[in-house]
């Protein structure tokens, strides 16, 4: 018997004994046991965001870099690049 025949072997004795025990372990069946509903989701209202923080982005360009973060040039602003903070 070569190594490879020795390992599945070993791997197919282990499947086995393992369903062996499972099998007692379990007096039911998946079948017969009752079904589970599942979680009713939670509704949740946004975060209402501070005056100020409105008030600084309405006037702000807002857009994202890949970091995450935001540009403070004023919004439609001329220059080509974005300042990010």
């Amino acid at each position: 018997m070569s190594k490879m025949d020795a390992l599945r072997a070993m791997r197919e004795a282990k499947y086995a004994a393992n369903e062996k025990r499972s099998a007692a372990s379990t007096p039911r069946s998946a079948a017969t046991k009752a079904p589970v509903a599942p979680a009713a989701p939670v509704a949740r209202k946004p975060a209402a965001p501070s005056p100020a923080a409105t008030a600084a982005d309405a006037s702000a360009c807002g857009h994202r870099n890949m970091s995450g973060r935001t540009c403070t040039r004023e919004a439609g602003h001329a220059a080509k690049t974005h300042r990010y903070s």
